[in-house]
Parts: C-alpha cells; structure tokens; sequence
C-alpha cells in the first residue's frame, strides 16, 4: 500500500524534470535592460597602493618557502638594496592599480641578484587586500616570468 504514494512522487519529480529539461534547451535570449546593470557598477579602485618597501617582508617570506617547499633548497633572502619605483598605473586608469618596483636581493649564498615585483591593489587572496607579484633574476625555477624575469618588470 505505500509503494502507491512512492511511486506518484517519483513519477511527478521525473515529469518535473523533464519540463525543466524541455525548457533549457530552448534559445539564450540576451539579457533585457534592467538584468543589465542591476548592482553591476563595476570595480571601484582607490589607487592607494602600498609603497615598495612595504612588500619587502612578504618577498622574503615567500621566496623561502617556495624555495624550500618546491626546489629543496635552502635559499633564503636576508637582505634588499636599492629599492626603487619603476612606474605606478603604467596603463589605462580602468586596470587595476599596481605600483612596480625593482631591487637588490642578497641571498645567504652570498650572491646579489635582481628582484623585479608589484604590488596589487585588491589582488591578495580572494581579492582582499593588496597583493605581491615578485620574481629573483635568475632563479625563476618555473619559468613563469621568464626570460631573466622580464614579465615582472611594467
């Protein structure tokens, strides 16, 4: 007797879904005026982006731990030089902010070498707070800034 109930369910949850299967098959239509910009003002940037030094620490701490985490290696950077602004909004005003700045690293093998970083309005995790892109000439293991880390310059 409650096999009847059960069945009616699952005859009108298949019936349903199938009328809403019929029904996103049919054409895209383009979106009328008012779905157009409804609460889509667009990104709203200030343009106060940190001054270089600020970023500093955050280099140093990621450096060592993707040198250690991802290359087994025991580098570290104990020290910057030189640090300087390169261009601040090099593009259109519309882009998000970003302030480049280049450097002297010197690592604990004794050797100085080029870092070339931004730093992002709204471009730390998640999109807050400002983040940090920074690349070590001639140790850009990945290749993601490559070649000699000219992707990270302006």
């Amino acid at each position: 007797m409650r096999a009847l109930p059960i069945l009616k369910s699952l005859r009108f949850a298949a019936l349903l879904g199938l009328t809403f299967g019929a029904l996103s098959l049919s054409e895209a239509k383009a979106a009328n005026p008012l779905e157009l910009n409804f609460w889509l003002s667009g990104p709203r940037y200030d343009g106060k982006v940190a001054d270089c030094d600020k970023a500093l620490p955050t280099i140093a701490t990621q450096f060592w731990e993707k040198e250690s985490s991802f290359w087994n290696s025991s580098l570290k950077i104990t020290g910057f030089a030189a640090v300087h602004e390169t261009a601040f909004r090099p593009w259109t005003s519309d882009n998000i902010p970003r302030r480049y700045c280049t450097g002297d690293a010197m690592l604990n093998d004794g050797k100085l070498r080029k870092v070339h970083f931004s730093i992002i309005e709204d471009g730390g995790f998640a999109g807050f707070g400002q983040g940090v892109e920074w690349c070590v000439v001639g140790l850009d293991r990945n290749w993601a800034y490559n070649p000699a880390c000219r992707a990270a310059k302006h």
